[in-house]
């Protein structure tokens, strides 16, 4: 299985940058209903990954629940970086199975670290599905073709 034909590409999807403020990062989630979005540096590499929790988390430690002072704090503040890490583009479909197992998608980067896109869980399951859907019907189509044989011998 190719992993790449189940790559969303970076443009197709919603992230965040570091210097996004918190309000813009919560805006965006709320508006395109995502839990949980990548987030990229300066330089288009992958920074890390945010979710509702680690601004809930924020706002609670930081007594900070009014939007408007939550523009001057920015994504880079709450960035967990040992959270959703990426596999490289050449990434095996054992190391994807495995990251997909722990989070609901997989940010993916070249080889220099450039953020270029993710593969979902939900995405992993469907193409697992399609091959065993494709092999069955290979298989059903073999025993019809036996069994024609078996009728003319």
């Amino acid at each position: 299985m190719n992993l790449m034909t189940l790559l969303k590409p970076k443009g197709e999807i919603e992230y965040l940058h570091k210097e996004d403020t918190l309000r813009q990062g919560l805006e965006r989630m709320r508006i395109y209903g995502y839990t949980a979005l990548p987030v990229i540096d300066e330089d288009g590499c992958y920074a890390g990954s945010v979710n509702e929790g680690d601004f809930l988390w924020y706002m609670l430690t930081y007594h900070k629940c009014d939007m408007q002072e939550l523009e001057s704090f920015q994504i880079k503040e709450i960035i967990r970086k040992d959270w959703m890490p990426p596999v490289y583009v050449y990434a095996t479909i054992d190391e994807m199975i495995e990251r997909a197992s722990n989070q609901n998608y997989v940010p993916v980067v070249d080889d220099r670290n450039v953020f270029i896109g993710i593969i979902t869980r939900r995405d992993i399951i469907n193409a697992f599905r399609c091959q065993q859907d494709q092999q069955a019907n290979q298989n059903e189509g073999i025993k019809v073709q036996t069994e024609r044989i078996m009728h003319v011998v």
